[in-house]
């Protein structure tokens, strides 16, 4: 194993904002004047600790602009939101849009942070009803609020859950509408080793709510992945000596360089249209 001790800032490009959003996401900052390929994700798209993003792989590939749009934690609602942000990955020539966990959207039960979605911001009157003896001021990260909820009690989570999955559903399509339909799904799945209750990626998404969308968009390729740590993928990533813990849960360069192949081939058509 070889990586370089330096912080994930210190990537190449480091992070940039793009026509006004204040979501940092992957840098450098790109030339929107010509045709190009959008990225719309979260950590596993922005590719922390990884020098070549899939992004840059299949950009490399297609010999076509590819935008990387993602940000750290980014979940659904940080581009929901972002109307800045929705508007350059609607005028790209496609938007490849990560499908990303059902737990970090704001919801009638919870209020997640605007652009770090995996954070927990609040409960709503409605979560204090449905679980009157929490103490919601413990609690700073989504998955940590959901796993206490549910030890505490399966048949009320059952109602939290069905909600988070008709939210995400709904969300998704206000995505992929103000996309117009310029869409290619990209799932990523992979195990969480030690977590029983939320056991993999994307949290909370099966493969009805999937199959749903795929008739509203131009296509889906899913990627069943495995995390630097589980398959020793650390090889010339770029972190500091405290961030190998949580580098384990990234994908490494290998995975990316696989994603990006595979993306490369699904998005082909695309970039010779121009």
């Amino acid at each position: 194993m070889s990586y370089e001790l330096k912080s994930a800032g210190a990537l190449s490009g480091g992070t940039c904002c793009y026509a006004g959003s204040r979501l940092p996401v992957r840098g450098p900052r790109r030339d929107l004047t010509t045709p190009y390929i959008a990225f719309l994700g979260g950590t596993e798209v922005f590719g922390r600790f990884v020098k070549t993003p899939f992004s840059d792989v299949t950009e490399s590939l297609l010999q076509f602009p590819c935008v990387n749009l993602a940000g750290v934690n980014a979940g659904l609602d940080a581009f929901m939101t972002d109307e800045a942000l929705l508007k350059v990955a609607g005028e790209a020539e496609v938007a490849v849009v990560q499908l990303l966990g059902a737990q970090n959207i704001s919801n009638r039960y919870y209020r997640v942070h605007p652009r770090r979605n995996d954070r927990f911001l609040q409960a709503h009157p409605a979560l204090m009803q449905l679980y009157p003896e929490v103490d919601y001021t413990e609690f700073h990260f989504n998955k940590h609020l959901l796993t206490t909820l549910q030890a505490l009690s399966e048949e009320r989570f059952a109602i939290l859950q069905d909600h988070l999955q008709e939210t995400w559903l709904s969300r998704m399509q206000q995505v992929i509408e103000a996309l117009q339909g310029h869409v290619v799904m990209l799932w990523i799945t992979y195990d969480l080793v030690g977590n029983a209750v939320f056991g993999h990626e994307p949290v909370l998404v099966d493969r009805a709510m999937v199959k749903s969308l795929e008739s509203q968009t131009m296509g889906l390729l899913e990627v069943d992945v495995a995390t630097a740590g589980q398959v020793d993928d650390f090889e010339g990533m770029a972190m500091g000596e405290l961030d190998f813990p949580a580098a384990q849960h990234m994908l490494g360069p290998r995975e990316h360089e696989r994603i990006g192949c595979l993306l490369a081939e699904t998005l082909h058509r695309f970039a010779k249209r121009s």
